[in-house]
Order: structure tokens, then sequence, then C-alpha cells
């Protein structure tokens, strides 16, 4: 039996693989009722408690929300997430887990031996409980899994009428771009779409006369050549790994020198951008969408996904 999971004491105990009083020391630590792991380097993070959770209710209940997205392979959700489980029949709430009681039917699929909830039937949960912003997050980096099935315009087929939070996916679906490459660059242009600026290009690409790739921006808006950029570290303080940045590195440097002798001008963005300094930077960015063109050797005018210069 595999301790390095999380897995349920009263079998390991029974299999010989473990005994009560090893489980009460320090080398393991109880993540929900009879449902233990091996201490590791780093506190358990949404993975490890999903997978415990799993534990919990196998054979009566299944993965949903932030849990299945991450089984599924969307890792976007806050730091502090909990566990989530959807059943059909009483289950004791614990802390670090969420229980709702929904009919899932047949929309769920076995990931790592789990139970969870299928990518559009999460999408869909995900999109009517959280808030806008957040929704349109999980919407992105479920709708851009490789495996994922559907596209966002899907979860208009799939609302039901009456169901809590069903209204409001409608704008959580206007928003959303599963282009987008990190959660980031979601409420990036989330937040230009709230402030009224007109929709920037997502993960543009600027090529040359013969076709050449200069550079692919997180956001462009091509008519007045500006690139808007995300440098945190992925998540930052919105997600688990924590509140690093990454920094402008000597490729990030060469490419705007490279980028701006053609007349561009590039906006890097941090998380406090988006946050405390929100006002500034949306005030910037208009400015800059209003100021003069710089003269270049654009050759031809900018097509939907790239700009030939």
């Amino acid at each position: 039996m595999v301790l390095d999971e999380p897995f349920r004491a009263s079998a390991a105990v029974a299999a010989g693989a473990v005994t009560r009083a090893q489980l009460r020391g320090p080398r393991f630590l109880r993540l929900f009722p009879d449902v233990f792991v091996r201490v590791g380097d780093q506190p358990p993070d949404l993975l490890l408690r999903s997978l415990g959770a799993a534990q919990l209710v196998a054979g009566r209940g299944v993965l949903g929300g932030w849990s299945a997205a991450r089984l599924l392979g969307a890792d976007a959700a806050p730091r502090d997430a909990p566990a989530e489980v959807v059943v059909q029949q009483e289950q004791r709430t614990h802390p670090g887990l969420l229980v709702r009681r929904e009919v899932v039917s047949a929309e769920t699929r076995t990931v790592r031996g789990c139970r969870v909830t299928s990518p559009l039937r999460t999408a869909y949960d995900l999109a009517r409980r959280l808030p806008l912003v957040e929704a349109v997050v999980a919407l992105d980096a479920i709708g851009r899994l490789p495996h994922a099935g559907f596209v966002p315009d899907d979860l208009l087929l799939r609302r039901e009428f009456g169901a809590r939070g069903v209204r409001r996916i409608e704008q959580v679906v206007e928003l959303a771009d599963p282009r987008a490459e990190s959660p980031m660059e979601t409420r990036t242009r989330v937040m230009l779409a709230l402030a009224g600026l007109p929709p920037p290009e997502v993960q543009y690409e600027l090529r040359d006369a013969d076709g050449r790739l200069i550079a692919r921006f997180d956001l462009a808006y091509p008519q007045a050549r500006l690139a808007i950029e995300y440098d945190g570290a992925g998540h930052d303080e919105f997600g688990p790994r924590g509140p690093g940045q990454r920094g402008l590195g000597y490729d990030d440097r060469h490419r705007d020198l490279r980028t701006g002798a053609l007349g561009w001008r590039t906006i890097r963005l941090t998380a406090a951008d988006l946050t405390t300094r929100r006002t500034e930077t949306l005030a910037a960015i208009r400015a800059h969408l209003r100021a003069p063109i710089p003269t270049c050797v654009l050759l031809s005018a900018p097509r939907t996904t790239q700009a030939v210069v």
C-alpha cells in the first residue's frame, strides 16, 4: 500500500502497512476522518487535499469544483481553495472541505483513480458560483485543457432553468477566452473589459514580412501598436505559488528593444498593477491608446492574429 498519497487509515492498519501509534506520531497527517497522508516537505496543497477528499467519499460521491479542475489539469485555484466533493446523500463537512449535494448523473470521468466531474460540468459549476472574475479564470483554465472537449458557448446550452447562478453564465461566457495562458492573463484581460476598454487581441503574434515570428504578446492592441505583458510568477498572491515575481529577464528586455524599434510599446504588469495600483494602470493604458502611434516600417495592415513588419 502506497502511503505517500492519501490513504484510508483503517485499510492501512488492517493491511499491516502502518500502526495506529504511528498514525498518531509526527510522520503522518490526518486530512479527514480516517484519511491520512505521510508528512511531506510542504503543507498539503489542493491536489493532495482533493485526493484525500476522494478517499473520504469513495463510492458515495465525486470531486467537483476546483478539486475536479485540479485533477483534470487546470491549476488555477486560489491558494486557499477547499477540496470539494459532490454527493447525493448526507456527508458531514470538515475544515478544508466543501460539500455540495447535487446530482451529477453521467457527467463524470476517472482521473488518477478518482471520480471527478467532467470538464464541462466543472466549468459550469464554477462559472455559476464564483465571483465574476474568478469564474472567468476558471472557465479559461478548464477550456484551454487539450481534452476539455467544449468551447465556452457550450455552457449556454448546458444552462438549467432555475439553477443557482445560471443567469450570470452569459456574462462569464462573454468575457471568457481560453487562449489565455495563465490566470493572471485572464484577470488582466477582464480588468480591461470591465473598465470599458476595447478588447485586446490574445496571444498576438508579431511577424516580419517573411513570416518569421518576432514576438508573441499576452495581450495587444495592434492598431495602437501597444503590447501588454504580465510579468508575475503565474499565480502570485492569487494562487498557490506565493508572491514571487520572476522579474524582467534578458530575453524580455531584448525583445522589448526589438519591438520598440518597430514602433511597438510594451506595458509590463505585476500583481500590484491589478490590485493596489489598478486605477493608475488603467489610466496609463488609456493614455497609451490615445497617444500618437510612433513611426515605424509597417508594410501592411495588422491581421487578426498577426502583424507584418
